[in-house]
């Protein structure tokens, strides 16, 4: 199994475990002297298998990202690691311009008057190149997710 189909597959997990939990409570509180339509019991056994085989995949997951490398040398778990601060900066710098470019209309002279405290267009090509920096490292991960085989 390549790693990129072990990844497809832990958020298929994921998204059963929490389907999988929300009937066990959905079903969990009956009627008296209503059976209840799924037996919750039974929803909470599947639910451990379930989150056993989770547990195990991300293991997997993780030992893989750990030994796989781009071209470059860099291992997975690192340009991952990348990739999640570049985002954190791509949203840092994006929602600074958004903030310096709001326009706050005056109905009157009397009202405070708000300035940009940023250089606006320098600030969202800044963004630009992070987000451009982010989407060439999420390339090469996704290329490295598919040539690499799950450990």
């Amino acid at each position: 199994m390549k790693l990129a189909e072990a990844l497809a597959e832990r958020a298929a997990l994921s998204t059963r475990l929490a389907q999988l939990a929300q009937r066990a409570a959905q079903h969990a509180r009956v009627q008296e002297g209503e059976p209840p339509v799924e037996d919750p019991n039974a929803l909470l056994a599947e639910h451990d298998r379930v989150a056993a085989a989770l547990t195990d995949l991300i293991a997997r997951i993780n030992r893989t990202n750990l030994q796989a490398t781009l071209a470059d040398g860099t291992t997975l778990t690192d340009a991952l690691a990348q990739r999640d601060v570049l985002r954190l900066r791509v949203q840092a710098y994006t929602q600074a311009a958004d903030a310096g470019a709001a326009r706050a209309d005056r109905y009157s002279q009397s009202e405070i008057r708000y300035v940009s405290a940023i250089d606006v267009a320098a600030v969202r090509a800044q963004a630009d190149a992070l987000s451009q920096q982010w989407r060439e490292l999420d390339v090469r991960i996704q290329e490295a997710n598919w040539q690499s085989d799950l450990i």
